[in-house]
């Protein structure tokens, strides 16, 4: 582990225990994201000769990041994260660019409805409206699905919807410590509560809540554990070894490789929650778009 991911996970584990020292937050969601609109000035530019495309894609706003000599014949549909709360392209856009680098392609973002005033199915529902209208435009083979927390649960819970429906899958997806369980009963989120260095598991059932909104947490366009995984095309998760979503991730390529399906699960030690994001500041989160651009790769040839 390096040292700046040392300094990382310190820094995080500060923050962690300042806000633990105080109840959980019952600010509104709605709140929080005019805050963390704030911070959207100060994340770093896409590198010079980046085009980036704003989109209507049949009323669901996305946006196309094309970094320089990335081809366009292909694409990474980004599913963000966020506790299906929160999100926004200028906040990730320092992911995304790197992501369509690593990979050599095309990453197309977009805003799905945020809960609570947008309960399941509505997240669901958004991304395979994206989907279908990507997949009118472009062979689903050239199409690969990338998504980190929430966004990873979703990007299996899409397929699965996709699979039902009957849609052509997309040649391979990627979910970053997704979110697989929105009913809670992984083990790590007690046996890591205090080894994970950002994530909070007192937040989670307030989350789970706003976006269930009633529904069955089981239901497997929610909590993709709970489905058939059969029929799924190929698909690399990783996770921090500390992380309290570590069983989601753990638990669902065991179920995945159950089921026949080409899985391919790495654990890394001591990441912190999609460390990737911090790739800037850490090596690690470097090194590993670089391994998601190599899985992309080697699934497209």
């Amino acid at each position: 582990m390096s040292v700046r991911a040392e300094l990382l996970r310190l820094s995080l584990k500060t923050l962690k225990a300042a806000k633990s020292s105080r109840k959980p937050s019952n600010t509104p969601p709605a709140t929080l994201r005019r805050r963390l609109k704030l911070l959207e000035p100060v994340v770093p530019r896409v590198p010079a000769g980046t085009k980036t495309t704003k989109i209507d894609v049949d009323g669901i706003n996305a946006v196309e990041t094309v970094v320089r000599h990335a081809s366009t014949d292909y694409c990474i549909l980004y599913f963000h994260g966020g506790g299906y709360a929160f999100g926004s392209e200028p906040l990730v856009r320092d992911f995304t660019w790197r992501l369509g680098a690593a990979c050599g392609l095309g990453v197309l973002y977009f805003d799905y409805r945020l809960a609570p005033e947008h309960p399941f199915p509505a997240a669901v529902e958004d991304a395979a409206t994206v989907y279908r209208w990507l997949a009118k435009r472009m062979d689903p083979s050239r199409i690969v699905f990338v998504g980190d927390s929430a966004g990873g649960g979703l990007v299996l819970a899409t397929l699965h919807k996709m699979r039902d429906e009957g849609h052509e899958m997309p040649r391979a997806a990627v979910a970053i410590s997704p979110w697989t369980d929105l009913a809670l009963t992984g083990r790590s989120l007690h046996t890591n509560a205090k080894a994970d260095p950002m994530m909070d598991v007192r937040n989670l059932p307030a989350y789970a809540a706003h976006y269930l909104g009633g529904a069955d947490p089981r239901h497997p366009y929610a909590s993709p554990l709970y489905g058939n995984p059969s029929g799924l095309p190929p698909v690399l998760i990783q996770v921090g070894s500390d992380e309290i979503l570590r069983d989601d991730a753990v638990r669902m390529a065991e179920r995945l490789r159950d089921a026949g399906g080409d899985v391919k699960l790495e654990e890394w030690p001591r990441m912190p929650h999609v460390w990737h994001h911090y790739a800037r500041i850490i090596p690690e989160g470097r090194h590993a778009i670089e391994r998601i651009g190599a899985f992309v790769r080697a699934q497209l040839n």
